[in-house]
């Protein structure tokens, strides 16, 4: 899918990928070969863009991007920076994509800043902290595959084309199921689970784009055929890059 704009030229959607870049995160270095494989398999012209936490606290930062992607790579150097990332595309309606760390504090920012729970924390941040939204997992997924059953009609289920998949993990905390009612009750979609039926995948109906998902889509397969999840997220961000760059017809 290439946009172009009423004068012929192709548009590339500006994709903030946010996140405390390292090469020893995987799926910081798994992002070029799908950036690039969205370009050759999918036709989408994308310019990504890596916004450390720290800019992304910046007011304003994110606002000209058509795309925010939160990574892994938890605790950030800021997690002030990743929540204004998770605001910034939730409020001005700009396609979001939350992975891993992402998922987490995509609900971390929701909670706060809808689900009246301000006291809320994240527990590896503050292990001390009496109100955890986001708590150690009973069993670590570190390194781990799972199956993850999809909402039938969700965003998630749509993607993917069934109701079963089989995803992978790196991390060892997840969502409190205490706080799960209240953030439903105020708006997230909780669209996939595991056979436990633990969390795993969230959305908010009514967004043009947003969705996160506690396991990594980034890591499937060899990065040269990109996940449904991340193929649509960019598809959002390119539909968005065009919407944006019209040009009125004059009258």
């Amino acid at each position: 899918m290439t946009t172009t704009n009423p004068h012929g030229a192709r548009i590339g959607a500006r994709i903030a990928l946010v996140a405390d870049r390292s090469a020893n995160v995987r799926s910081h270095t798994r992002i070029p070969l799908l950036v690039e494989a969205l370009r050759e398999r999918e036709h989408l012209e994308l310019d990504a863009y890596w916004v450390p936490t720290p800019d992304a606290a910046e007011p304003g930062a994110l606002a000209g991007f058509d795309g925010i992607w939160l990574l892994p790579g938890s605790p950030y150097e800021s997690e002030e920076g990743a929540l204004a990332a998770v605001g910034t595309a939730r409020t001005a309606g700009i396609p979001f994509l939350g992975t891993c760390a992402g998922f987490q504090h995509m609900l971390l920012e929701y909670a706060r800043s809808v689900a009246g729970l301000a006291g809320v924390a994240h527990g590896e941040a503050e292990p001390e902290a009496a109100e955890q939204l986001i708590a150690p997992l009973a069993c670590s997924l570190v390194g781990h595959e799972g199956a993850v059953n999809l909402t039938p009609g969700s965003l998630a289920e749509r993607l993917l084309g069934g109701n079963r998949t089989t995803e992978r993990y790196h991390c060892s905390y997840g969502l409190n199921p205490s706080y799960l009612d209240t953030l439903a009750a105020h708006g997230i979609a909780f669209t996939g689970v595991d056979d436990a039926g633990d969390v795993r995948v969230a959305e908010l109906p009514g967004h043009p784009f947003f969705l996160a998902t506690l396991f990594q889509p980034e890591l499937a397969g060899d990065g040269s055929r990109p996940h449904p999840f991340v193929a649509a997220f960019a598809r959002a961000a390119v539909l968005r890059a065009g919407m944006d760059q019209k040009v009125p017809t004059a009258v």
